[in-house]
């Protein structure tokens, strides 16, 4: 995956991140050498999830029709959500055309319930 908007306006790169599990269907993507987190457009899928090195949950992506990037649940310290920096779920919602905007907010009790299929080893 490329540089952001690269695959959405048909520039095709080589791929960067390698798929090594899969997650009630969801891909687990695990970045190749220099690519950290996951990546801000998709190839194909519409959504990828991305595991700490122990096997845990550490983030989930949803990506719109046109490949980009809309919502992220993440698992880490988010001291604007718990200042006591112990991690916890919360979501990140972006927009095509301002990708660095995108504060923090608790998830939801619909959206707890919607996505806990993927939050392998999160004990909430």
């Amino acid at each position: 995956m490329g540089g952001r908007g690269t695959y959405a306006s048909g520039n095709n790169v080589a791929y960067t991140y390698d798929t090594v599990d899969k997650i009630a269907g969801v891909k687990v993507l695990q970045g190749k050498p220099g690519h950290k987190g996951l990546p801000e457009e998709a190839h194909s899928s519409t959504s990828y999830i991305q595991l700490h090195p122990d096997g845990t949950f550490k983030m989930y992506r949803e990506y719109d029709k046109n490949h980009y990037l809309r919502f992220e649940i993440a698992y880490h310290p988010e001291t604007t959500i718990d200042p006591s920096r112990k991690p916890v779920l919360h979501v990140h919602e972006y927009k095509p055309d301002d990708f660095s905007n995108r504060k923090a907010r608790p998830l939801t009790a619909e959206e707890y319930k919607k996505y806990k299929k993927y939050f392998r080893g999160i004990k909430i």
